[in-house]
């Protein structure tokens, strides 16, 4: 099953050229591999329209032959392919205690990937790291085509009734972020919260793949929420859709925030309460594998509080299933997911389902470093980024 929706007809007269290009790319992409007919015939572009692009991008490196292939009567048609290192993605993941950063080709495939512990998450700090690491990223791998930054960050962005929350990174609110970045990185910059880009890795490399709708937890510093609605990022007025750490959840008799309650961060401050220091996903995997009491208890009202969490996405939003996935080290995850109570007063208790409601994800740590790679590379298929490719 393709990866990539259907593209909107393309047009001899009425389309740009650069639009035209990028139904190309996208067919090719799409299939893996097609001949100009079928890509003619599938795009509603003239043979000679597509044989003019398909010359172009085979002489700048974006396509290449594939090979020829017997279709009946006729000469074998010669098959395109797209050079997965024609264009690689920068995927940039900013949170309060850490930078990840990732290089990923066109077929998805991580070629570089580095973590850094921030001390201090103000955007200067970031900005110098990002311009070192991706240096660094450069001279290591020869990445010398690299075709944008996609970078992800905790939410809410801008100024919000939500400011203050304890995944907030310290002085974004303010800052024009987009510029910053740009000028940091010298790459176009595409800018999301993390639990939509994790989303969107799971679209293009997980389980979210081949599904039109689905929903996906993600386990940051705090909790979001990233949503794929007819494959295509739900982002609200100003990018801030998803804040479900925000809704209220009982709990021993009050009603509190969901990531007061199941996040990394409500965890991490349990622990350090009596002593106890879990900074790395490694420490709180050796403390789940001791069965260390603060973290088993924290396992059973994180369960159900996410319990409440789940039930509301999926009446909310009838997603084919639910993802989660993150910050948090598989057996840990996996451990709080069996814990959750899915409730028969939901819209996805349905006979005949195709796939479970909820789903432990398959990018792991670095689903969102990803997910903003993958935003690179969404963006660059689509004819709004065509004329930057």
């Amino acid at each position: 099953m393709s990866l990539i929706p259907p593209p909107p007809a393309g047009s001899n007269a009425l389309r740009s050229r650069a639009y035209n290009r990028s139904l190309v790319l996208r067919h090719v992409r799409a299939t893996g591999a097609s001949g100009r007919a079928q890509i003619a015939r599938e795009s509603g572009l003239s043979t000679q329209a597509v044989s003019n692009i398909i010359a172009d991008l085979v002489a700048e490196g974006w396509l290449v032959e594939a090979g020829k292939l017997s279709q009946g009567r006729g000469l074998p048609a010669m098959q395109y392919a797209l050079d997965a290192r024609a264009g690689l993605a920068l995927g940039v993941e900013v949170r309060p205690e850490a930078l990840l950063v990732a290089i990923s080709d066109l077929d998805g495939r991580i070629l570089f990937s580095h973590r850094d512990r921030l001390t201090d998450a103000a955007p200067a700090t970031v900005c110098e790291k990002l311009r070192q690491i991706k240096e660094m990223a450069v001279a290591e791998t020869g990445a010398d085509r690299l075709i944008g930054a996609g970078v992800v960050m905790p939410g809410p962005f801008g100024v919000t009734g939500l400011s203050g929350a304890a995944s907030d990174l310290p002085g974004w609110a303010e800052e024009d972020a987009l510029a910053r970045l740009a000028q940091a990185l010298d790459l176009p910059v595409i800018i999301e919260n993390d639990a939509s880009a994790a989303a969107m890795a799971e679209m293009v490399s997980g389980h979210g793949q081949g599904l039109g709708s689905f929903a996906c937890l993600y386990f940051g510093t705090g909790i979001g929420l990233g949503v794929i609605a007819e494959r295509s990022l739900l982002r609200g007025a100003r990018g801030n859709a998803g804040e479900i750490g925000q809704i209220a959840v009982p709990h021993r008799g009050q009603f509190v925030a969901l990531e007061q309650i199941a996040s990394r961060f409500a965890l991490r401050d349990r622990l350090a309460a009596t002593g106890e220091e879990a900074e790395t996903s490694a420490a709180l995997e050796a403390l789940f594998l001791a069965r260390n009491p603060v973290l088993m208890d924290w396992l059973e009202d994180a369960g159900q509080a996410l319990s409440h969490a789940v039930l509301t996405v999926e009446n909310l939003y009838d997603p084919d299933t639910v993802i989660a996935g993150g910050a948090l080290p598989e057996p840990l995850l996996k451990a709080l997911l069996a814990r959750v109570a899915l409730s028969d007063r939901s819209v996805a208790n349905r006979p005949g389902r195709a796939h479970p409601r909820l789903i432990c994800g398959t990018c792991g740590p670095l689903t969102a470093t990803q997910g903003a790679a993958a935003l690179i590379i969404n963006h660059a298929f689509t004819p709004r980024m065509a004329a930057e490719i």
